[in-house]
């Protein structure tokens, strides 16, 4: 602070170097066609994808159009409830409102017959055996707190399957 010029009245009085006030953001969400049959979807245990015209894969969360191809996707294809980890990462930081307790895993998961790897928490295993190839299965909510939202997929945890060489995962043309 030596190269700040004070006006003697403000001399020796500590400058404010931050604030920390409540956030609060609203905000509202319209899903299109394809987002929404997704979300309807996850409502009823289900999890859907769409697969494009052109190049065959399968996207989920499907967003109505192929990012590669450019073309829309139309076929939805219903998705078994298992998959890969196809990386992961060790959380260790903790932020306000947080439900986990620390360290917890966030890895994406290729589920199986799709082509895009889908974002969650995997759960029920300690996160230091968590790997690469890791078969798993998600953890549905009970019936009672189904909604159309990715949270009434708890997590995902170990099925017991032996891992998979990422090589022979789809996707990797």
């Amino acid at each position: 602070m030596s190269d700040l010029l004070l006006p003697p009245s403000l001399e020796g009085v500590e400058m404010v170097r931050s604030v920390r006030t409540p956030a609060h953001l609203d905000y509202s969400y319209t899903p299109g066609r394809a987002m929404s049959r997704f979300l309807t979807g996850l409502a009823e245990k289900k999890i859907r994808g769409q697969r494009c015209p052109s190049c065959g894969k399968v996207y989920v969360p499907p967003r109505g159009a192929c990012p590669t191809d450019g073309v829309p996707t139309e076929e939805e294809v219903e998705l078994p409830h298992t998959g890969t980890i196809t990386t992961f990462c060790i959380v260790n930081v903790s932020f306000y409102g947080q439900g986990m307790e620390i360290p917890y895993v966030s890895a994406l998961v290729l589920l199986d017959d799709s082509d895009i790897p889908l974002m969650h928490l995997v759960q029920e295993v300690p996160y230091d055996q968590v790997r690469t190839g890791m078969r798993v299965e998600a953890v549905w909510v009970s019936d009672d707190e189904l909604k159309p939202t990715l949270e009434s997929i708890k997590w995902f945890r170990p099925n017991g399957e032996p891992d998979r060489d990422a090589s022979t995962m789809r996707g990797n043309a």
